[in-house]
């Protein structure tokens, strides 16, 4: 019993230590586009590059007004924006239109006795049906992009907040860096005490999985894609198979970024401060709805993966605050190491977000919630024989067949 107790706590203190100093050699690397030197317009001999804005909403009545708004406030002066209304049995489509018709109206009022404009364009797509092997969500993707005049598409969620130099400033770092794909990182809103808690969880446990530090290494497979800012240059879309590739992806903006990196192309993500931000769920169990939906999907819905990944979660969050209590003597210092670890990396990331680092001291509690939502996630998926996403139903054999 002692072997196993301190063989344990080595694995326990290398896993969080070795994890806390990769991410505090590597964390620098990842560049801010906040900071004043990215407050520039990209430099291009031939002006600057035309963007596509893509928005796709299905039932988002109470955020895709304020999301196209503050897209249409951007600061850069060569963009459009193509919001898809994705079969939504709320206004959502009824407000988009208002908000087009206000936009025009206003624009038409600002631009009497002016001879030029650099105003954006905005355009609405109706979907009231959906083909046969789509998500609706990709099937609204891939229709606007077909659609879309620009050289980079820009795809984000109804959802999310624009400040107005946030486009402006990820495309100049985009083109200083010659990077095809850019990934900028929004600010999570947060308002309850059980949202700071498992979002802090789920960021200390993504960097395990996707170290944002070696995205730019082309010889690691590390690879990032976020729904709220995914950046790629069309003609890298279009190469990478656009999103008919991955069309049956739950997991969509991360795909894209694995296809893009798989395929040999240049990506970076980046910090932004509050360029972007969105409210990503609503408590504690807010964040296990959203997150039910993709787990079983991370893991390729492979239930034996599934139970491997639940008692892992187990063992490497609960370890070393049950082991520096059931431990003794010289024994606990592995689990301490561990601990202290573990505390290092909340700092850092109160240092990026909002969450205080004393929400360390729920770190067992989150991880319960976690291990509960990963398994209600793979029970949910086979009890349905699918997906049910937004009031549609994805057969599970489907989704299989869909993944990349």
């Amino acid at each position: 019993m002692t072997y196993f107790v301190w063989i344990a706590g080595l694995i326990l203190a290398l896993a969080w230590a070795s994890r806390i100093v990769d991410a505090a050699l590597g964390m620098p690397s990842v560049a801010d586009v906040s900071r004043p030197e990215w407050d520039c317009n990209p430099v291009l001999t031939s002006g600057n590059p035309r963007v596509s804005i893509i928005v796709p909403a299905r039932n988002e009545e109470e955020s895709v007004e304020q999301c196209l708004r503050s897209l249409l406030s951007l600061d850069y002066d060569n963009y459009e924006v193509i919001a898809v209304n994705d079969r939504s049995t709320d206004r959502t489509g009824e407000i988009m239109e208002r908000v087009m018709h206000d936009f025009h109206f206003s624009q038409q009022k600002r631009e009497v006795g002016h001879s030029m404009s650099t105003s954006p364009e905005l355009r609405i797509i109706q979907h009231s049906e959906l083909p046969a092997g789509w998500l609706g969500k990709t099937h609204a993707m891939w229709t606007a992009a077909k659609t879309a005049s620009g050289a980079w598409l820009l795809f984000t969620d109804a959802d999310v907040l624009f400040k107005p130099d946030s486009v402006r400033r990820a495309l100049a770092y985009a083109e200083h860096e010659h990077a095809d794909h850019v990934v900028l990182f929004p600010r999570m809103i947060m308002k309850r005490p059980g949202e700071y808690m498992m979002i802090a969880f789920f960021q200390s446990m993504f960097m395990f999985g996707h170290r944002p530090w070696k995205v730019a290494d082309p010889s690691t497979d590390d690879h990032m894609g976020v729904g709220a800012f995914n950046l790629v240059r069309r003609r890298v879309y279009e190469a990478v198979g656009t999103y008919r590739a991955l069309r049956m992806e739950v997991l969509d903006d991360m795909k894209l970024g694995k296809v893009v990196k798989n395929a040999g192309f240049a990506q970076r993500n980046v910090f932004g401060g509050d360029l972007i931000s969105i409210r990503w769920a609503h408590g504690a169990f807010g964040v296990v709805n959203n997150l039910t939906k993709n787990f079983f999907a991370v893991l390729s819905f492979q239930s034996w993966r599934t139970v491997i990944s639940a008692f892992g979660l187990a063992f490497l969050n609960y370890g070393p605050f049950l082991g520096l209590w059931l431990a003794h003597g010289w024994a606990r210092a592995p689990y301490g190491i561990a601990l202290v670890s573990m505390l290092l990396i909340y700092i850092g990331i109160s240092w990026r977000s909002a969450v205080p680092a004393y929400y360390f001291l729920l770190h067992p509690v989150s991880t319960t919630l976690f291990i509960y939502t990963l398994l209600r996630s793979m029970i949910l998926t086979l009890w349905n024989d699918g997906i049910v996403w937004r009031g549609t139903k994805y057969p599970l054999e489907e989704l299989r067949r869909g993944l990349v």
